[in-house]
């Protein structure tokens, strides 16, 4: 499952809409429905993901949190590395070879830690 995914899933069972009323309701399958929510779709176009944001009429908060969502919630992503350092071919391989062994708690470790470093390495750029 993706973030977007989670997300969408969560707030449509908080609404108790189910799957097949809300793929009829946005004119779509509830297969490509629910594909999109367990992650085996790829991201939603940027028309569909504003269907979604008016279909459950969110605050603007909750619109953007769905939009930020999106765009880290690709199931098939391809990172290219050609002219990065070894390191970073290294460490691309290194997770695509473990990801599927890792906790959740791993997992939530090393986005923070990504997401920290590169934080500190943009600044530094600045």
């Amino acid at each position: 499952m993706t973030p977007l995914g989670a997300k969408i899933r969560k707030i449509r069972k908080d609404r108790d809409i189910s799957l097949k009323q809300m793929a009829a309701d946005l004119n779509v399958s509830s297969a490509y429905l629910s594909a999109l929510e367990h992650g085996h779709r790829g991201t939603p176009t940027w028309f569909m993901l504003q269907r979604i944001i008016s279909y459950f009429n969110v605050i603007w908060d909750e619109a953007e949190e769905l939009q930020r969502l999106a765009e880290i919630s690709d199931p098939k992503i391809t990172i290219d590395t050609a002219g990065m350092s070894p390191k970073a071919t290294e460490l691309t391989n290194r997770l695509s070879q473990n990801i599927d062994s890792l906790e959740d708690d791993d997992l939530q470790f090393l986005v923070q830690e990504i997401e920290q470093r590169g934080a500190r390495a943009r600044a530094k750029k600045a």
